[in-house]
């Protein structure tokens, strides 16, 4: 008889679990989900044998019996660490427009920042969810959050960022870094602070550590270091930007000449709270950042510009490529960058 337990929500119905079919036809769960889901890298053998099978068993992998018919659920899976920030919505913007263009859904899984919902997403709501792919948004994956995808054995990209042992597209961070400090030693300043910071979500992610690596090392090959009282933390956000300036500028002693924020969400945030301060942008303090938030250009800030929906775009095509059963189109790729000069950056005052 077959057995009735947590794992037949996986699929099926009477009782009956992935397992039971890949035990009947002697293979894995892994290859029973890529098949009756109609993945690639299944032969037509052990496909149609699996069918037959979980056919004579009455295991269905979706909600519904054509599931098996159409053998695909035609729905990519986001995990996004929030959605109401700048990246990430233009990112999950550009997996819409290439997911729509294609005739498939989007399914969105939000952490909203919290490491307790995380554990809960990943244990019962996606690991069981009946999608074809998953691409990540700016965060790491521990080691069992990758074994549960193993699992299930779904086409996987990362946006945003590397991540060890996974396919990744995003632009090489520490060069953005280092591209936007030797602007701003280009221009002659010496005294430059730095606003970095992780995000405050717990998600391990390597783009703010790049960040500042790439900050030190222009640094360094200037000959300068970072004097410990202008190494000012924040997590990414315009409030964190205006906290970061009343805190450096409320330091005793001198005041740098220049400020690299490693995101544009917190160079905006400094902006405005040096106006508030009656601090003169550039002519007493030039401010870059990284991104070219959509606010940058009316702003006018200087800037490293990426396309977060672009890069959403290309990874949603390497999933769906993969999925059409083109081996190897998922890949990492490093996305352009480029500096922007706009009017928060000019030489020191003399």
């Amino acid at each position: 008889m077959a057995k009735t337990s947590e794992r037949s929500q996986r699929g099926g119905h009477a009782g009956v679990s992935i397992e039971d079919v890949a035990a009947a036809a002697g293979v894995s769960t892994a290859t029973v989900s890529r098949a009756v889901r109609g993945l690639p890298r299944v032969s037509a053998a052990t496909r149609a044998k699996i069918l037959r099978i979980a056919g004579e068993l009455g295991y269905v992998a979706s909600s519904s019996a054509s599931g098996l018919a159409t053998g695909r659920t035609r729905t990519v899976g986001v995990l996004a660490p929030y959605v109401d920030r700048w990246f990430f919505f233009k990112a999950i913007e550009g997996v819409d427009r290439e997911l729509h263009a294609n005739g498939y859904n989007l399914s969105l899984f939000n952490l909203g920042g919290q490491s307790g919902s995380r554990e809960r997403l990943f244990s019962k709501t996606m690991v069981y969810k009946q999608i074809d792919a998953l691409l990540v948004l700016c965060m790491s994956l521990t080691p069992e959050e990758v074994g549960d995808l193993q699992r299930i054995d779904i086409p996987l990209v990362v946006v945003g960022g590397p991540v060890e042992s996974c396919p990744s597209i995003g632009i090489n961070d520490f060069a953005a870094s280092v591209e936007a400090t030797e602007h701003l030693l280009k221009l002659g300043h010496r005294r430059i602070a730095l606003l970095h910071g992780q995000d405050d979500s717990d998600l391990n992610f390597a783009v703010p550590r790049l960040r500042v690596e790439g900050f030190i090392k222009a640094m360094k090959d200037a000959g300068l270091t970072l004097p410990p009282e202008w190494d000012i933390f924040g997590n990414f956000t315009v409030s964190s930007g205006q906290a970061g300036f009343d805190e450096l500028w409320s330091k005793p002693g001198p005041k740098p000449t220049a400020l690299f924020c490693a995101s544009d969400e917190m160079a905006i945030g400094a902006m405005l709270q040096a106006r508030r301060r009656g601090v003169r942008v550039p002519e007493e303090l030039s401010i870059i950042g990284i991104d070219n938030h959509e606010f940058s250009e009316a702003m006018g800030l200087t800037t490293i510009a990426q396309s977060p929906l672009e890069q959403g775009q290309l990874g949603t095509r390497m999933l769906l490529e993969e999925l059409g059963g083109t081996a190897g189109s998922i890949r990492s790729v490093t996305a352009e960058h480029h500096l922007i000069v706009r009017e928060t950056t000019a030489p020191p005052a003399a």
